[in-house]
């Protein structure tokens, strides 16, 4: 399967694979690490656990020689992955980390029966706008005022499995009178 422009991009950036397991107890130092080092307003460790115990909520790890490069926290819902937290380590960056990460994502999509993948972006992290952009989501929405810390809009971007081919057009006013054809035999008798 093909995702966003991943087969572009093995040419522009180095790839280093990683494994992509579930998150463990024993994870959390080297995730709180990469959250810190990744956000103004980070999560701190009860956020993170609060999350994983609910029984939708799923994290996992990228993990590289022993290290942990990025994590991703997602809620299962009926017809959606629902990412509420994605950082890939510093060290790690520019390095198809996130793109992997993405990648089996969309792959538990047709797994689980889902159909879209769903986040919100900080308006000002437009980092992670072109990021997610490039890897196929969309911006669908705005939601004013979203974030509790800084009152900042967040982008509400979308991957759908299987993409409407439906154009909504705008209306435009039509003159019905336009939209009448003369009558051919009509015209040729008048001349």
């Amino acid at each position: 399967m093909s995702f966003g422009n991943s087969s572009r991009d093995q040419y522009n950036q180095p790839r280093c694979d990683v494994q992509i397991r579930w998150m463990i107890r024993r994870d959390m130092p080297e995730v709180l690490e990469i959250e810190r080092k990744s956000f103004e307003f980070s999560w701190t460790e009860e956020d993170f656990l609060c999350c994983l115990r609910q029984r939708n909520c799923i994290g996992m790890v990228a993990e590289r020689q022993e290290r942990i490069a990025g994590f991703m926290i997602y809620e299962l819902l009926k017809s959606q992955l629902h990412v509420l937290n994605f950082a890939v380590a510093p060290w790690a960056r520019r390095q198809n980390v996130g793109t992997q990460m993405i990648e089996k994502l969309v792959n538990k999509l047709s797994q689980q029966r889902r159909q879209e993948i769903c986040l919100e972006v900080r308006e000002t992290n437009l980092a992670a706008q072109l990021f997610f952009r490039k890897q196929g989501l969309q911006a669908h929405n705005v939601l004013r005022g979203h974030y509790e810390d800084t009152e900042e809009d967040a982008y509400v971007m979308r991957y759908q499995l299987y993409p409407s081919d439906e154009v909504i057009l705008p209306f435009v006013p039509r003159n019905r009178i336009a939209d009448v054809e003369p009558d051919n035999d009509s015209d040729a008798e008048a001349a």
